[in-house]
């Protein structure tokens, strides 16, 4: 019973409203039939029957059509348009922190395409920003450059010959400058979940290194002050040839990073003098965190050396150093491994070293940041001087140490071929099997280890740094040096002395010297 008053009022409902419907339509056509003619007119219309007629009335209404269609049309454009670079900017800058090791992964939106992710992902990976890439030879490495708030220290120096550059130039300028304030826009982002203790600003920022590879991208490493002493924060950047986003942000602690610092040595008292003056003041009385590992080779000018090691210990109560004489022939190979390996603590960093270096404390933070056990190890680029007699004309006229080491063109080079200073954990060093002791005399044993740490899956930064300096001395390449290694002795050599500008000036001073005596000759003739 209840099913059939049920169907009987939704009958009598249907019919309710197609009488509604019918009324309407009556009323419709009434209006219609009954409007004056001068109605149309009011509302813009042609009249059915005036001289425009019926096409004139249908062509309005499809004009009508035609510009609300255009309208809706644009529209849809723009919003499709907005929707794409909303897409693509929260893509690149949000959604690829997803990447493994990345300190605060966030979700990727649902209209995220996984093509695009993973293409920016892979140029991420192909540009050793998380592990090395092996490669060939040490021709294939692309080295960084560094950089300054004022300077860019670079290898590749174009025309000027520079290898430093100031002014930088205007579009390498802004891009580094981008780089910051994207930096600085990431440290000081109020939605990170620590409270922010102070306000970062560029004064923070105390030095980068980047490079570019032509099929991938841009990596900018920059480091800034922390907020306690030994305390740095170091963000990790990226510009895939499109908006530059941000990769990694870490928080680093050198308050407890010892540098073991390695010099292999024989005889040059003289030379170990300069370098434990510069230790004194740089090591123990500015940073405080180094051991200093001597590997002496023979017996001669032995007890001079420890003689200036035991008066600096006591001088500067300094007792973090260790003294290991070896028998035989000096080779520098066989100096680093024993002092590598003489090491009981903990795992230590080590700084191989040679005695006619010179380092800033800003190096040794250098060393520190550079350096990663199991994963990074760092091969700086230092600042070779030229022979001071030759820059400054005669010995009377040489300055101080301290006022040479200038980086120009004039004073020095970027020792790009060298290998030999170098900042590694000793426990990569172990595991990637040390020097090839097989290999005796001067040079090549650097170049063996540098090329084995390329064929590993370590990162190997290379880059000019600006507080490591190789002062100049004599070279003596001996007879005893196979072809091979004594060729690359005189090629060492000869970029020692001067800068190709000075040593063309020494060749051709006869020459030189013929044109002045000339000119005065004609300035006489003409006076007379």
């Amino acid at each position: 019973m209840m099913m059939v008053r049920r169907g009987l009022l939704a009958w009598i409902s249907r019919v309710v409203v197609l009488l509604v419907l019918l009324c309407c339509a009556i009323s419709v056509l009434y209006m219609l039939a009954c409007t004056p003619k001068g109605d149309e007119d009011k509302l813009g219309l042609p009249r059915a029957n005036g001289p425009t007629g019926k096409e004139g009335y249908q062509a309005v209404l499809q004009e009508w059509e035609e510009q609300h269609r255009n309208y809706i049309s644009s529209l849809k454009t723009q919003i499709a348009q907005l929707k794409d670079a909303l897409q693509e900017r929260s893509e690149q800058l949000r959604t690829v922190q997803d990447h493994p090791g990345d300190p605060a992964p966030r979700a990727a939106p649902d209209t995220a395409p996984a093509d695009l992710l993973a293409f920016l992902r892979s140029q991420v990976d192909k540009a050793e920003v998380h592990a090395g890439v092996k490669l060939a030879t040490e021709y294939a490495a692309v080295p960084f450059d560094s950089f300054t708030l004022q300077k860019v220290y670079q290898l590749e120096t174009g025309l000027t010959r520079h290898p430093e550059e100031k002014p930088v130039r205007k579009d390498k300028r802004d891009e580094l400058v981008e780089a910051i304030e994207s930096a600085l826009e990431t440290l000081n982002n109020p939605a990170e979940s620590s409270p922010i203790q102070r306000t970062y600003t560029a004064s923070d920022f105390i030095e980068g290194i980047y490079r570019t590879e032509r099929d991938k991208g841009t990596l900018y490493e920059l480091t800034f002050k922390g907020d306690q002493k030994h305390e740095f924060k170091r963000l990790v950047l990226f510009r895939p040839f499109g908006p530059i986003m941000t990769v990694k942000k870490e928080k680093l602690n050198m308050a407890n990073t010892l540098i073991n610092i390695i010099v292999p040595l024989a005889r040059r008292v003289d030379k170990f003098r300069q370098f434990m003056q510069n230790f004194r003041e740089m090591c123990i009385q500015q940073d405080g965190r180094v051991h200093l590992t001597v590997v002496y080779f023979g017996k001669e000018q032995m007890n001079e050396v420890k003689g200036i090691l035991e008066n600096t210990s006591k001088a500067a109560s300094f007792r973090n150093f260790t003294f290991i004489p070896l028998s035989g022939e000096f080779s520098r190979g066989k100096g680093l491994d024993v002092g590598a390996r003489f090491w009981k603590g903990s795992n230590v960093l080590l700084f191989f070293c040679d005695v006619d270096i010179y380092f800033t404390t800003e190096f040794l933070n250098t060393c520190r940041l550079n350096t990663q056990p199991g994963r990074k190890v760092f091969y700086p680029v230092l600042f070779s001087q030229y022979n001071p007699g030759i820059i400054y004309g005669h010995h009377d006229a040489v300055p101080p140490l301290e006022q040479q080491l200038v980086i120009k063109k004039e004073t020095g080079f970027w020792r790009d071929f060298g290998f030999g200073m170098t900042c590694q954990y000793r426990s990569d060093f172990l595991n990637i099997g040390g020097f090839d002791l097989d290999i005796k005399g001067w040079g090549g044993e650097d170049v063996h280890l540098y090329r084995k740490y390329l064929h590993s899956n370590l990162i190997v930064v290379r880059t000019p740094v600006r507080g490591l300096f190789h002062l100049w001395h004599e070279k003596r390449c001996v007879d005893e040096l196979t072809p091979e290694q004594y060729k690359m002795c005189m090629q060492s050599k000869a970029m020692n002395e001067a800068s190709h500008g000075q040593l063309g000036m020494l060749v051709f001073r006869h020459e030189i010297e013929a044109h002045l005596r000339k000119q005065k000759q004609k300035t006489g003739s003409k006076k007379t």
